[in-house]
């Protein structure tokens, strides 16, 4: 579907249900907040599936805007989620019962009835302002969250998959009326104590490679508790090893649970291939940001994820 087509579909239904993904971003809630406001003021009736692992850095966007319980949908919308293996354990339930999926990963599963997507962009947000625009006016209560979905995605417009037309929709949204200097604040210029003690012990044990050039972190459980950090503290972590000067590809590895760990990859654009290492690893994601779950300790992750790189590597001729 277009963008004007999934704003017709969603003109001509109801009674709405909007899911986010496992271990929620900020793009995936501020689209979901965006879109239920929209839909609302379309006078349709719109909630957001509770997400059981949002932190209270995202929930204050979805305030007012949760489903009630026993609520009974006859849509169900998708945001930013590419495959059936991000659905939180609450909305596994609709996992054969998704309408639309809105999204711009390119390892999109086309799991949903219909999909609007655009691997282009570089935050979903981008294609929910351009849906909601069909939809009516936009309020500043949903330019904040949108505001919120493009700029978390692209780390405040520095990552590689920043456009011209993400500074543009940026604007637009500003234009809307929020203040965007507590948004920044919020999300971009302070950090709790614990996080920063969590960097000081990734920075302790970082493993560079390459001659610099791979950098690869361990988050361990042991870790998280010994400075007492909550999710909050760990959000968007894997953006750390990237700011090592002559860094180009950074591996964060993060122990979920005892032979469970989350694996987010980040790369230079045209150096290496993070879709294409994690899905070998079963993930997915884009080609300069990607990530996949891998059962296994942290030190069998480590050589698997390293066996992948290669992999992709010597398929690409730049091993």
């Amino acid at each position: 579907m277009t963008p004007k087509e999934a704003a017709e579909f969603l003109n001509t239904h109801d009674r709405y249900l909007i899911l986010t993904h496992v271990r929620p971003d900020g793009d995936t809630i501020g689209c979901a907040a965006g879109l239920c406001r929209a839909l609302r003021l379309a006078g349709k009736q719109a909630y957001v599936l509770e997400n059981p692992e949002a932190t209270s850095l995202f929930t204050p966007y979805l305030e007012g805007l949760l489903a009630p319980q026993g609520y009974e949908p006859e849509t169900v919308v998708a945001v930013d989620m590419a495959a059936r293996g991000l659905f939180p354990d609450n909305a596994k339930q609709y996992l054969e019962w998704v309408d639309l999926a809105i999204d711009h990963h390119p390892s999109q599963e086309f799991y949903a009835k219909h999909t609007c997507l655009d691997a282009t962009r570089a935050a979903c947000g981008e294609l929910m302002y351009e849906i909601v625009q069909h939809l009516g006016a936009i309020t500043p209560e949903m330019g904040e969250a949108l505001y919120v979905a493009v700029s978390t995605d692209c780390g405040c417009f520095v990552y590689s998959n920043t456009t011209p037309a993400t500074h543009r929709v940026a604007a637009a949204l500003m234009e809307t009326g929020f203040d965007p200097y507590p948004v920044n604040r919020r999300h971009f210029r302070t950090k709790s104590f614990r996080r920063l003690k969590i960097e000081g012990m990734l920075a302790a044990g970082m493993e560079l490679r390459d001659g610099g050039e791979t950098a690869l972190v361990f988050l361990t459980l042991d870790m998280i508790a010994q400075v007492g950090a909550e999710e909050r503290d760990v959000e968007d972590i894997s953006s750390f090893v990237g700011q090592v000067a002559g860094v180009k590809n950074g591996v964060t590895l993060r122990e979920l649970s005892p032979g469970v760990c989350k694996l987010s990859l980040r790369t230079e654009p045209g150096d290496l291939n993070a879709s294409a290492v994690c899905a070998i690893l079963g993930g997915g994601g884009h080609a300069a940001a990607a990530g996949a779950t891998v059962e296994g300790t942290m030190a069998q992750v480590r050589e698997a994820v390293l066996e992948a790189i290669e992999k992709v590597r010597q398929e690409t001729g730049r091993a």
